[in-house]
């Protein structure tokens, strides 16, 4: 295997962790949505997947978790599905990733080239996947966000949520993902192919040419 292909590897490896990372800091995070009241301008409220907090200017923080999982909203309950099958399908990724590196000494047998290859492939294509699991989320609650932001229906001194840090990190974390699958598939097309074994052959040449000379001298 080539350097350019190694490097790639580790890589797109590198890369791979610390998207996944991004994204479980996005699903744990309750700064999804933010918003701030001029009636208190001392307050501001923090939106995410799992609960409510209310953070004041003076430093104190104080968080809520949401009562009950049947009275969350649609777009909610989509979120959590999506982030922690993003985060499932990252983590059974790098679990197959890591055994296909050609750094890691494994899958000695013959055909382990190809092997590794496999899981190597396989893996970027779970992170690809996983990548796009975790944009679909990040991106519909940022667009029920903008729409909510510019309804015109709603008076102009209701408050309105706006985006949070969370969303930046998930939207990261996503395009991350995708880019280490690329890179992951990337580095088995530029890898070289597999040397078939020589050792065999020379001996089975070997013992022909034995063979013949015998059958030489008999005649």
């Amino acid at each position: 295997m080539d350097t350019c292909a190694c490097a790639l590897e580790l890589l797109g490896m590198l890369i791979y962790v610390g998207a996944w990372l991004c994204a479980l800091a996005t699903t744990i995070s309750s700064q999804w949505l933010t918003m701030s009241t001029e009636l208190l301008a001392i307050e501001s409220y923090q939106l995410g997947l799992w609960e409510t907090c209310v953070v004041q200017d003076v430093g104190g923080m104080e968080c809520r978790a949401y009562d009950s999982l049947l009275g969350l909203s649609h777009d909610l309950k989509l979120a959590r599905i999506f982030m922690c099958t993003s985060l499932t399908v990252g983590l059974l990724g790098i679990l197959m990733a890591i055994p296909g590196l050609y750094l890691v000494n494994s899958c000695k047998e013959q055909g382990g080239h190809r092997t590794k290859r496999i899981l190597t492939i396989t893996a970027g294509g779970l992170g690809m996947i996983a990548g796009v699991l975790c944009l679909f989320p990040v991106s519909y609650i940022a667009h029920l966000a903008v729409l909510h932001f510019f309804d015109e229906t709603v008076p102009d001194v209701v408050p309105r949520w706006e985006f949070g840090d969370a969303l930046y990190c998930g939207w990261a974390g996503g395009f991350l993902l995708i880019a280490a699958g690329l890179l992951l598939v990337t580095s088995c097309s530029c890898s070289q192919v597999e040397p078939q074994p020589v050792r065999q052959w020379s001996y089975q040449v070997r013992r022909t040419d034995i063979s013949s000379r015998k059958r030489t001298e008999y005649v």
